[in-house]
């Protein structure tokens, strides 16, 4: 069989693709595929952006052979190069009406648990209409509705289980609706059984777990898993909790994708719960309960690192965008005759004037390059290039200020350190 899976590199679509691939042939879809190519090279890979790919027209060129699709595609939130209609509805829209016309019948859809009934944001509201979208069409469908996912994988509200639990104290946020998280296996494994010819079609299923919890009750299991002690409850005001996701949607519009976003806010109040009965008389899949996921794989110094350096994470660059911004501002500011004065020191005559205000402006525009996330790589290695500029230019200009006792050019090592670490971490997933 020759399967076709789209979001081929997200939380579900690469573990789609890793176990199809195993006794299938497959064409991962994604928007970029190098890192997906090189690590997966048992599947072939299409870069293509699904939001762009909107009529029948610019489907059926990769349809050519198909037996099956699976289409994982999903955005959580609208933001710039992100929109949940063009991806949730254009796109998949026209990829079914391509099925229908190449004569691809078995369509494996992933859309959401509860958006059949109540859609409080864009998100949900699309996810809705592409599932309408699919249904209109003479194939052999199958609607997935997952509650919140997690797996080895960390990404999403995955990860935001683990970062949560990582903290000194276990925050509670208000008005967040019950879960039934679904474990990342079972969402495969179910996919490789709809995928059999003698599947059942043109069912929609609710695949949720056992178990129904509060968000506070599972991040304190992944405390637990984790190895630490009991934390303190910390019960965060509405209002903490609106800002916090206010500031993630700003973070949203320079390019990351936070997991604490409006639509998070919203989808949280709603809850994820659904019945996972037909789901398992029509599979024979008994989804696993939270507590027996976390007992079959125990936590690893990798699940700690990991836990402990994510919500650091967004600390980090933040600190280190307004470091660079908060510097050239100064330099061109405040700071500009301090630095001039001490460029004349060393000897630079006319030079010191535009020579600060040179590197003032560097600083800035390496600060704004790590802010967003299109140009954070270039700008942080652009902050190391010029750290160790400033480093070798300070040595030779004023070689004094080795000597100072707050230390202004051993704390470039740090910075630069620091800046590494930035660069490790960079990746979401």
């Amino acid at each position: 069989m020759r399967v076709l899976v789209t979001g081929a590199t997200g939380l579900i679509g690469a573990s789609v693709v890793s176990a199809v691939s195993t006794g299938h042939e497959v064409v991962g879809i994604a928007r970029r595929i190098d890192r997906a190519a090189r690590s997966m090279p048992n599947a072939r890979w299409v870069a293509l952006d699904i939001g762009d790919a909107t009529t029948a027209a610019h489907w059926l060129p990769y349809l050519d052979g198909i037996d099956a699709v699976v289409n994982c595609a999903g955005v959580f939130q609208d933001a710039p190069g992100d929109s949940t209609r063009a991806v949730h509805r254009d796109g998949i829209a026209a990829l079914f009406e391509a099925c229908e016309k190449a004569g691809v019948r078995r369509v494996v859809h992933l859309s959401a648990i509860g958006v059949d009934r109540e859609a409080p944001t864009d998100f949900s509201r699309s996810k809705i209409e592409g599932d309408r979208a699919l249904v209109q069409r003479d194939l052999d469908w199958v609607i997935l509705r997952p509650s919140v996912v997690l797996g080895p994988a960390a990404y999403g509200g995955s990860a935001l289980f683990r970062g949560l639990a990582a903290l000194p104290w276990l925050p509670v946020m208000p008005d967040t609706g019950p879960l039934q998280v679904v474990q990342l296996e079972d969402i495969v494994a179910t996919v490789l059984r709809l995928l059999q010819p003698s599947a059942p079609a043109r069912v929609a299923l609710e695949l949720a777990g056992p178990d129904r919890l509060s968000m506070a009750e599972i991040v304190a299991r992944f405390r637990a898993w984790l190895g630490w002690p009991e934390a303190r409850v910390l019960r965060l005001p509405a209002g903490v909790t609106a800002l916090l996701s206010r500031l993630g949607d700003f973070a949203g519009w320079l390019g990351w994708r936070p997991p604490l976003r409006s639509t998070a806010r919203y989808e949280i109040r709603r809850g994820a719960i659904g019945d996972p009965s037909r789901w398992t008389e029509l599979t024979g899949i008994t989804p696993s309960s939270f507590a027996a996921a976390l007992a079959a794989r125990p936590a690893s110094v990798q699940e700690r690192w990991f836990a402990g350096l994510y919500p650091l994470k967004p600390v980090a660059f933040v600190v280190i965008a307004l470091f660079w911004m908060i510097t050239g501002l100064l330099s061109v500011g405040p700071g500009y005759r301090i630095g001039v004065e001490l460029l004349d020191e060393g000897g630079m005559g006319a030079l010191s004037g535009p020579s600060v205000i040179a590197g003032g402006l560097a600083d800035l525009a390496i600060g704004i390059a790590i802010a967003f996330r299109r140009s954070c790589r270039r700008g942080l290695y652009a902050a190391l290039g010029i750290s160790a500029f400033y480093l070798v230019a300070g040595s030779i200009v004023l070689p004094r200020l080795w000597a100072e006792p707050l230390g202004p050019m051993l704390k470039i090592f740090p910075i630069m350190v620091l800046h590494l670490v930035a660069l490790a971490i960079l990746e979401d997933r």
